[in-house]
């Protein structure tokens, strides 16, 4: 018996208070909660229908047939399914995203997302959202963001049926813009997966982890009090201590490039001159920097004029996953 296709859409997010590490590898359960918002304007469609007559899992990104590891890996959330409705049927999932993959934009974040809706309605489930958002974090961690809308706070929790993430305040809430500068659109040689194995190994990792409540703390609340410079403040933060960490790690990642630090500068130099605006950098070289809708194309012409920048991507904020048509 073969089930109905389903498409299901998703956006990345970015993290004001970052994710990297886990207690548990296996469940993906991180070492301490997290802060984001989701982007409107990119995403990840996904459509999965599980056949009879497939001797495996098949996976298509982006036009091109996927094998190996991130095959493994999306297996690993269609098992969770199978075994939610007591099926073994192997399924055929497509995924496209309108941005670059695997640099360091939440790529696997709405992936994911997209992932754990389309294969859990297709196999006939309807789950919660903190449900979908419980599967989507066994994929990967951030996708569990990228599962409810607007302003999001991933709860570390103590076990996996309560380590999931919710909105605490819609994509209406505040009117942020995220201008991406991307530097390298290409796919970055370390993943996000192997990176969060290694955060351990870093002697500045346990401090940062120590830390996080307080910074979580500030962050929600800039965020619901609209507090522009106390969010710029804790997420820059948040983003120097994420990549100090990957830098004294064994072996140590860089994922900067030399055009990475010339945007973080230049944005530190426009707001010492009143331009709101900061910058946070997730795992990869390319740099998230944040304003408001009214400021938007200012940031951006900054950027465009910046040695080393390629492209900009412009996202407010965005809502949650969804199911719809290709």
């Amino acid at each position: 018996m073969n089930s109905t296709k389903i498409t299901a859409f998703a956006h990345p997010n970015i993290a004001f208070i970052k994710y990297w590490g886990n207690r548990d590898d296996y469940l993906r359960l991180p070492t301490n909660g997290s802060i984001s918002m989701n982007l409107s304007g990119l995403e990840t469609c996904t459509s999965v229908s599980f056949d009879s007559a497939l001797p495996t899992d098949r996976l298509s990104i982006n036009g091109v047939s996927i094998f190996g590891p991130a095959l493994d890996r999306v297996s690993q959330v269609l098992n969770l399914v199978r075994q939610m409705v007591g099926v073994s049927h192997f399924a055929y999932v497509e995924s496209t995203s309108n941005f670059p993959t695997g640099a360091g934009m939440a790529s696997s974040a709405s992936a994911f997302a997209a992932l754990a809706l389309a294969s859990s309605r297709s196999a006939g489930l309807d789950l919660s959202e903190s449900e979908l958002s419980r599967l989507a974090r066994r994929g990967s961690g951030s996708a569990c963001r990228s599962v409810p809308g607007g302003f999001v706070e991933w709860n570390a929790g103590e076990g996996d049926l309560d380590s999931f993430a919710s909105t605490f305040a819609p994509a209406s809430h505040w009117d942020l813009v995220d201008c991406i500068a991307v530097v390298s659109p290409e796919h970055k040689t370390t993943g996000s997966t192997r990176g969060n194995s290694l955060a351990g190994s870093s002697p500045l990792q346990a401090a940062r982890v120590v830390d996080a409540p307080r910074r979580l703390a500030i962050c929600r609340q800039a965020i619901l009090q609209r507090d522009f410079f106390a969010l710029a403040r804790v997420a820059e933060l948040d983003s120097n201590m994420l990549h100090a960490v990957m830098m004294t790690s064994t072996p140590p990642l860089f994922y900067w490039q030399p055009s990475t630090l010339l945007v973080m500068l230049a944005v530190r130099e426009a707001r010492e001159k009143g331009l709101p605006v900061f910058y946070t950098v997730d795992a990869g070289p390319n740099v998230h920097v944040l304003t408001h809708t009214e400021d938007s194309s200012r940031v951006e012409n900054l950027l465009r004029n910046i040695s080393g920048v390629q492209d900009v991507c412009v996202a407010g904020a965005g809502g949650p996953a969804w199911v719809g048509s290709q």
